[in-house]
């Protein structure tokens, strides 16, 4: 029943920035962790940005330093802020809760937000 709403994607040029946002419906919000996956045409989806209920967070190697993770439990929302962009970055980009047993809240992934970067 949980669903996840992904938007804020969009076409950028390489160095540029975007801040995508993830609406979470019902009102469990902040029990999950929350994490942004991205998947490229023809590649697996891997995960990019993880953060813990008590705000901690982790970042894959390759947007380390370039891209940061929060959330705003009291609007239900979680963000994935993106600077100086790089045209590996483009992806479609999810979102999804993980639960104490860090499974997936849902199997559906729905459409996610298409970032794209070139020049």
């Amino acid at each position: 029943q949980v669903q996840f709403v992904e938007s804020g994607g969009g076409l950028v040029q390489p160095g540029g920035s975007l801040r995508l946002s993830c609406v979470t419906s019902g009102s469990m919000f902040s029990i999950y962790a929350m994490a942004w996956y991205r998947q490229a045409p023809g590649k697996q989806r891997e995960l990019v940005a993880l953060i813990q209920r008590d705000g901690n967070t982790h970042f894959a190697d390759s947007v380390r330093g370039r891209f940061t993770i929060s959330r705003e439990d009291a609007e239900n929302t979680a963000y994935l802020q993106m600077n100086s962009l790089k045209p590996e970055d483009t992806a479609t980009y999810y979102c999804n809760g993980l639960d104490f047993g860090y499974q997936h809240v849902t199997d559906y992934w729905g459409q996610g937000t298409q970032v794209t970067v070139s020049s």
